[in-house]
């Protein structure tokens, strides 16, 4: 009977995952577009839905919610769906909506989808011979060939992302970094932006007269034909008339720099404006937020770098580690045990939502960005394989956040994965990808004010 009332609980929730996923979905990313395949709307919410209740089942695992053998069956059975999901299910579609795209393809793209997604199942197992990912003493068929080339991907994409927004978020945050950006500036663009429209006006109409008296002279009707016919239109022109290549030349050379020129004139106005927003309170919260992330940041390359040269994994969670260090320089009596399980819950908790919550909003802006008519389905799938990607690997590495009472059913369903490669692995990326993201940043600080400060 206990089964029975876990199992609609954990169905519950999955309903209720797969609605706001479903949501997200139609509000969000295809808000703007009218033709929406279902079955792409069903992938994403569905992986959407078992990747959140992964997250939910760690939280059940540390509050002691649902019984234990009920948690195990559905641990097991959620790695088993969303597994099935993302090495078979969303790069068959993938390949099928690609091949669908191509109009030459369109009546074999059954056969075509297919032989697309044989090629991504031959890259995807040949990824995990370069590491050290599993046991030698499991089979082929075995899950834990699947979660660890998932995790490897997964790891990477995290560690990315983490590493550029470890050192983004402080310069995104910090007044510190903002140049200096008066009215006069902003004054001299514009004053630069409306001569510039003011001279592509006056060449088109240049042209337009140019045209028109090549029309009545019958210019037009006598233009010589073929390659040298154009070759003398652009090198020659008749006495007294303008030569409308040149120009046009010109006025496409002054539309693109009429883009530059708005494009930073609204660069200007977005840095006066977060100038602004810094000298009230919720600024200068964020500007405090920024010096806080900027240290953490420092601490985080700091002991990546630790990781990597003494090739040092920790044994004991963090938040226990803490408490013990504490516990012992003041000297003074605490239930080790008790706190931190209830500081562990807060800290995953807080992990999870802020994941979510960041994952969730990369993914609408990278959609925006990049998206068509034509495209947008693609794309989505692609966004559902990285999320679930991205989430599989999260709980690899918020085991390690966990007391060790918590960790053993995760890794009991996880299998015999080698989770110290996966540590040390994101310690690595983590670390090439901040220290690529300080370059980036710098050099684009350094340059933007040189570049407005160009006549």
């Amino acid at each position: 009977m206990s089964f029975l009332i876990d199992s609609s609980i954990m169905i519950t929730s999955q309903i209720l995952f797969f609605g706001f996923g479903w949501l997200f979905f139609m509000r969000q990313l295809f808000k703007d577009y009218e033709i929406r395949q279902y079955v792409v709307q069903v992938i994403f919410s569905v992986t959407f839905a078992f990747s959140c209740t992964m997250f939910e089942l760690i939280i059940f695992e540390i509050l002691g919610v649902l019984n234990s053998s009920s948690r195990y069956f559905h641990w097991k059975m959620n790695l088993c769906v969303i597994l099935l999901i993302l090495v078979f299910m969303v790069p068959f579609y993938i390949g099928y909506f690609i091949v669908s795209n191509i109009r030459l393809l369109h009546k074999q793209r059954l056969l075509f989808s297919c032989l697309l997604w044989l090629t991504f199942m031959y890259f995807f197992w040949k990824l995990g011979d370069p590491f050290p990912i599993l046991s030698p003493k499991h089979g082929i068929l075995s899950i834990e060939q699947l979660i660890s080339r998932v995790g490897v991907i997964g790891v990477t994409l995290m560690a990315l992302l983490s590493g550029f927004g470890a050192v983004n978020c402080p310069y995104t945050y910090m007044s510190y970094f903002l140049r200096n950006v008066t009215d006069t500036d902003i004054l001299a663009l514009e004053r630069r932006l409306l001569q510039t429209m003011d001279m592509i006006i006056s060449k088109k109409k240049r042209m337009a007269v140019a045209r028109r008296t090549m029309f009545q002279k019958g210019e037009v009707h006598n233009k010589p034909s073929g390659f040298w016919g154009m070759i003398k239109s652009v090198t020659t022109s008749a006495p007294g008339s303008e030569n409308l290549t040149l120009i046009q030349q010109e006025v496409d050379a002054l539309e693109e720099l009429s883009r530059q020129l708005f494009l930073e004139t609204a660069d200007l106005y977005a840095t006066k404006e977060r100038i602004e927003y810094s000298k009230t309170f919720k600024g200068k919260y964020f500007n405090f937020l920024g010096y806080f992330f900027s240290i953490y940041c420092v601490w985080k390359i700091f002991m990546a770098t630790i990781n990597i040269v003494f090739d040092r994994v920790g044994k004991t969670d963090p938040v226990t580690r803490g408490i013990e260090i504490t516990v012992n320089y003041l000297g003074i009596q605490f239930d080790v045990k008790f706190w931190s399980q209830h500081i562990s819950f807060i800290l995953v908790g807080i992990i999870i939502v802020t994941s979510i919550r960041g994952l969730l909003i990369t993914l609408t802006k990278f959609f925006y960005a990049i998206s068509s008519s034509k495209s947008s389905n693609v794309i989505v799938l692609l966004l559902a394989q990285i999320m679930g990607m991205y989430f599989v690997s999260s709980v690899l590495l918020i085991r390690m956040s966990m007391p060790l009472e918590y960790r053993t059913i995760i890794t009991e369903v996880l299998g015999e994965l080698q989770f110290n490669f996966y540590h040390r692995w994101f310690d690595v990326i983590f670390l090439v990808s901040a220290l690529s993201s300080i370059l980036f940043l710098y050099l684009a600080h350094k340059q933007a004010p040189e570049k407005h400060m160009a006549p």
